[in-house]
C-alpha cells in the first residue's frame, strides 16, 4: 500500500459512564492526507445529499466523482447500470462532475485506461454490494493503486455497505459467514459492519462472537465514519458505534471518535 501515515484520532470526554478499555486503538492507517469515509447505508440517495455535500467540500478543487460498482460485479447489467446512473445522478446534482466506470471484475481492474481515470479523479464512490468479490476484485490491481493515489493527493475514497467493509482488518468469506478473510486494513483490527440500524440484535450478538478480539465499528444509515487528518469523526444523520470486549460507545454527527 506504498508509505502510509498514521492518523491518530483526537479525545474527547466521554458521554456515557461505561468507558472503552484503554487497550482499544482505534485509527485509520492512510497512504496520505485524503478523507476516507465509510458510509452505513443509502448511497446516492437524498437523505444522504448534507453528507456527500459536506465531503465534497473537503475538496481542495472542483470535484472530479468517479463511481465504481465494482460491489455489484456479479449481478448482472441491470444491477451494474443502475448503480451507475444512481451515482451520476446524484452527484450532478450536487454540482459535481461526475461519471461511472465499469470497473467489475479483475480484468477491467486491471485495465490501465480504466486506472487513468480513476486517477484523474479527486473523489471516488464505491457503492454496495458483495464485500468479498470487492476485495476480490480490486486487491494488487492497478485500480487499487489508483484509488490510494486519490488519498495520497488528498482526495476524498467514500465506500458503502461493501464498499465500507473492505477497509477494515478483515471482512467474511460470504454473508452470515463464520470464515474470515484478509480486508485492505486501512483500519486496522476494525470490523467494520454497515446497515448497523438495520441489524436484528441477536444477529449483531453473534457477529460480536465472531469478531473476536476485533474491534467492531458499526455505522448506521445515511451516516459515515470520517477518517482523515484531523482524526476520526461520526458524520451524518445516525451513529457510529464502537464495540470491543463488551464495552460499547456510540457518536453522533460532528462527534470526535475516541477509543
Amino acid at each position: 500500500m506504498g508509505n502510509h501515515q498514521l492518523y491518530t484520532p483526537c479525545k474527547v470526554k466521554p458521554k456515557r459512564l461505561i468507558l472503552l478499555p484503554m487497550s482499544i486503538q482505534l485509527s485509520a492507517l492512510l497512504p496520505g492526507p485524503g478523507t476516507l469515509a465509510l458510509v452505513g447505508s443509502g448511497e446516492y440517495l437524498p437523505a444522504i445529499a448534507p453528507l456527500d455535500r459536506w465531503l465534497l467540500s473537503r475538496l481542495p478543487a472542483p470535484a472530479r466523482v468517479v463511481c465504481l460498482p465494482t460491489a455489484a460485479g456479479t449481478e448482472g447489467e441491470e444491477r451494474i447500470a443502475h448503480w451507475s446512473n444512481l451515482g451520476i445522478e446524484h452527484f450532478t446534482q450536487l454540482g459535481a462532475q461526475a461519471e461511472a466506470l465499469p470497473v467489475i471484475d479483475r480484468g477491467s481492474a486491471s485495465d490501465p485506461a480504466l486506472a487513468e481515470r480513476v486517477r484523474a479523479a479527486n473523489f471516488v464512490y464505491l457503492s454496495g454490494g458483495k464485500p468479498a468479490y470487492l476485495y476480490a476484485t480490486l486487491t494488487g490491481t492497478p485500480v487499487w493503486d489508483a484509488i490510494e493515489d486519490v488519498l495520497r493527493r488528498g482526495g476524498v475514497v467514500a465506500g458503502c455497505s461493501a464498499g465500507a467493509m473492505i477497509f477494515g482488518e478483515r471482512i467474511p468469506t460470504s454473508l452470515f459467514s463464520s470464515q474470515w478473510q484478509p480486508a485492505f486494513g486501512l483500519l486496522p483490527g476494525a470490523f467494520i459492519i454497515p446497515h448497523f440500524d438495520e441489524i436484528p440484535r441477536m444477529m449483531l450478538q453473534g457477529m460480536r462472537l465472531v469478531a473476536g478480539k476485533l474491534c467492531v465499528v458499526g455505522v448506521e444509515g445515511s451516516t459515515a465514519l470520517v477518517c482523515g487528518p484531523e482524526g476520526l469523526s461520526a458524520r451524518g444523520k445516525g451513529n457510529v458505534v464502537v464495540i470491543q470486549d463488551g464495552h460499547e460507545r456510540s457518536f453522533a454527527d460532528g462527534e470526535s471518535v475516541f477509543t
